[in-house]
């Protein structure tokens, strides 16, 4: 038989075929939720299946899917308490930086830089604005203090989303002791400046069209104490806890392989799960259960045998996509940016459809044989807005006219700026051979189930026992926050599930 008519198959993966549980899928909480449960002294086996990358490389530089904008450890203290188990925290807490400065606004006829500095800040806005400067500074002190209030009901672990009466229940009794819960916003007022930073909500919170009030503060708030990047974004922070899981002695099925490992069918033992199957491979990996940290959607694929799953499949139809970040990158010399111009800038497109675009900035890396390098005096401006979902399947041409839009907005941010212009690249338009799921950044989602404080979607147990959600839609009124705080609480009730004693507590 000819090699080509052979069929091909996978590099082997772990020698072990048998977990304790399986992680599915790339998304950070996901990859807390294996690295607290190796820990913890279980057998656990992640699958990144959807695995976005370092980024996509085009033309020879490595570029990002998405702007991304963390907040500090501090403001999360739950997680940062979760991380220090792991050992983490102060690596990552060091890694973590504000931008310089830390936000930038763009208006019609104004440009404030938003400083960490109280006094800096207000000496800003009193110049831009005159006699509102000062309502603005005391609305934005305001708002970057609110989720303090809210950070001891984090703390005490609630289980959020609840599940059932009696969980429901206590966690009802849980919110009435923290009024801060339901604090009014302190960014409500109507200044245009103000409303523009009420635009930075969407690319902070995976939720379309936040209701509650804590959908409006906590996460706007965390992250205007300090808006932070980490160097290589969300995917990177993912690779910390990935490292640390291996360090751990558990197993990673990831990217190292270039054809990636991905996923074709989830396995059952009649209502349970019991493994997964891989595509070009003939190994069963079996587990005791599954918690999954990819799209609803992508999660649905994976249930071939749809009849006797239905239960779960209608679990996951409770959540719909709406809107998706869309970016455009383009790579400048340093030198040709404007004199003064932020790191990270929310522009007013004065476009409705648009709404507001978030520009972040940098260092531009190439795909260098020897690991991805920073190129001295090369900058990556990376520009993204929110258009409706629909948009994937209105065609190439209807994504080139958005990436156009897009490329106007940039060319009057920056003037002169596109003549020395080395690439310009569209994520979804220039990311060769990627799937269609890794393309979706960040997504917004509205869900057909009870929001408990606004910030809750699908709830974490399925109606399959053993299948544990652990994503992005589980609390994404909350953000970042709300990812690993999903992940934190997946790998709690799996060791409810498999009652195996956690060594560190006797």
């Amino acid at each position: 038989m000819s090699t080509s008519a052979a069929k091909l198959k996978l590099p082997s993966g772990p020698s072990r075929h048998v977990y304790d549980v399986i992680v599915l899928g790339s998304q950070v909480g996901g990859a807390l939720a294996a690295a607290l449960l190796a820990k913890r002294n279980h057998r656990v086996l992640l699958v990144e299946h959807d695995g976005m990358g370092p980024g996509y490389e085009h033309d020879g530089f490595v570029l990002p899917y998405a702007p991304f904008v963390a907040p500090p450890l501090k403001a999360m203290p739950a997680v940062d308490e979760a991380l220090n188990e792991l050992g983490l925290s102060t690596a990552i807490g060091r890694a973590l930086r504000p931008h310089a400065p830390e936000l930038q606004l763009v208006l019609p006829r104004n440009r404030v830089d938003l400083s960490g500095d109280a006094a800096r800040r207000r000496a800003e806005l009193t110049r831009e604005f005159g006699e509102a400067g000062e309502g603005i500074q005391g609305a934005l002190a305001g708002s970057a203090a609110q989720h303090e209030a809210t950070d001891a009901f984090f703390k005490a672990g609630p289980q959020l989303p609840p599940d059932g009466f009696f969980e429901g229940w206590k966690l009802k009794g849980q919110i009435k002791e923290h009024p801060a819960l339901d604090a009014t916003p302190r960014l409500a007022g109507e200044e245009p400046a103000l409303s523009l930073v009420r635009g930075l909500l969407p690319f902070l919170v995976h939720l379309e069209k936040p209701s509650a009030p804590l959908a409006h503060t906590r996460a706007l708030s965390q992250v205007l104490t300090a808006p932070s990047t980490y160097p290589g974004g969300m995917d990177a922070l993912r690779d910390v806890l990935t490292r640390r899981l291996t360090e751990l002695g558990g197993d990673v099925l990831g990217r190292d392989n270039p054809a990636g490992f991905i996923v074709e069918e989830l396995a059952f033992d009649g209502s349970k799960f019991s493994g997964v199957k891989l595509v070009r491979s003939d190994t069963l990996y079996r587990a005791s259960c599954l918690v999954t940290a990819t799209d609803s959607g992508a999660l649905r694929r994976l249930v071939t045998d749809k009849k006797h799953h239905r239960g779960l499949l209608e679990h996951l139809d409770q959540s719909n996509i709406k809107s998706l970040l869309f970016s455009v990158n383009w790579v400048v010399p340093e030198a040709a940016l404007p004199r003064g111009m932020g790191e990270l800038v929310l522009v007013d497109t004065q476009d409705p459809e648009l709404g507001p675009l978030l520009v972040q900035q940098h260092p531009a890396r190439t795909a260098a044989t020897t690991g991805h390098k920073d190129v001295e005096g090369v900058r990556v401006v990376c520009a993204g807005a929110f258009v409706p979902a629909s948009a994937r399947e209105e065609g190439e041409e209807h994504l080139q006219a958005l990436a156009k839009r897009i490329d106007e907005h940039l060319d009057r941010l920056m003037p002169f700026t596109k003549q020395r212009r080395a690439l310009r690249s569209v994520p979804y338009l220039d990311a060769g051979g990627v799937r269609g799921s890794r393309l979706m950044p960040h997504p917004l989602y509205s869900f057909e189930t009870e929001a408990f404080l606004g910030v809750t979607g699908l709830k974490q147990r399925t109606p399959a026992k053993n299948v544990i959600l652990a994503g992005r839609e589980v609390l994404p009124g909350l953000g970042l926050e709300g990812e690993l705080l999903a992940g934190m609480r997946a790998a709690r009730l799996v060791q409810e599930m498999l009652k195996k004693k956690d060594p560190l507590k006797g």
